[in-house]
């Protein structure tokens, strides 16, 4: 990764023409970054928070209250995390015209995929902020630190499945499927469209556990935590240890899986050009 770090002006390129390619030819351009978010958050909470009563309201004491909150908040970081991965594992395939032609650092391309994510979650963070305001939002310093916490692991740990499967995907193009189906269970294997009490009680303490290993889990709580729960009368319950114990776990496994992502990488970028 260190190659990076001296290459910071080639990673600039490469988001700028990542960005300028995909919005080559559109009329809204950057503006999708408001409107696919908006259109999903809109179909989940007319089938969720209304349909199935997942919203609090007088006549529906059991659900969630400022429910509209508590889903965006997850989905502006679900998100993050589905298409940074999927651009970082097609990367590599993706520029492999590129590759060909003149050497450097290949690792640029899976970490530019996730820049590229990033940067259309500022403007998803900005109307999640504007949202929170307007519903009574005053976080705590530890509250905006959490939230810090949950999009450093979520990030990491996209940067680290991206480097791996970006270069297996060189040699077996069966990982794109594998990863379409991880991001198609990453929403609902995450406390994004329910509450973590749900998961407790249907399946138990030892479950929820291992329910709690899984880092997009934990950023996502950690997103709620900071945004959702100082916009209630705080009378919600947080995860059990989230700040003093399943953060830092999240924290090392995220790191372990980069480490592991980079190394995979290195160990098989020398024959990318033939392969591509």
């Amino acid at each position: 990764m260190a190659d990076i770090l001296r290459s910071r002006f080639l990673l600039k390129l490469l988001v700028s023409k990542e960005l300028k390619v995909r919005y080559r030819g559109s009329i809204l351009g950057l503006l999708w970054s408001y409107v696919k978010p908006g259109v999903q958050f809109v179909v989940f909470y007319i089938a969720l928070g209304i349909f199935l009563n997942l919203e609090q309201s007088p006549s529906n004491t059991g659900g969630l209250p400022n429910y509209a909150i508590y889903l965006f908040s997850g989905i502006v970081l679900i998100n993050f995390f589905t298409e940074a991965l999927g651009n970082a594992s097609r990367s590599i395939v993706g520029n492999g015209g590129l590759i060909k032609k003149i050497y450097l650092p290949r690792q640029l391309f899976p970490v530019a995929s996730v820049w590229v994510s990033g940067v259309h979650f500022l403007p998803q963070m900005l109307i999640l902020i504007v949202a929170c305001l307007f519903n009574g939002w005053n976080p705590s310093l530890l509250q905006l630190a959490s939230a810090v916490a949950g999009f450093v692991i979520v990030a990491l740990l996209a940067t680290g499945l991206g480097l791996l499967f970006g270069a297996v995907n060189v040699y077996f193009r069966d990982a794109e499927n594998l990863v379409d189906m991880l991001l198609m269970i990453a929403t609902w294997a995450s406390p994004v469209l329910y509450s973590w009490i749900m998961v407790r009680e249907k399946l138990g303490e030892t479950f929820f556990n291992l329910y709690q290993l899984n880092p997009i889990t934990v950023g996502v709580e950690a997103f709620h935590f900071a945004f959702w729960l100082p916009t209630t009368d705080g009378a919600e319950a947080i995860p059990p240890h989230l700040l003093s114990l399943w953060i830092p776990i999240a924290l090392v496994i995220s790191a372990a899986v980069l480490l592991v992502g980079q190394l995979v990488f290195r160990r098989l970028e020398g024959r990318f050009a033939q392969e591509l």
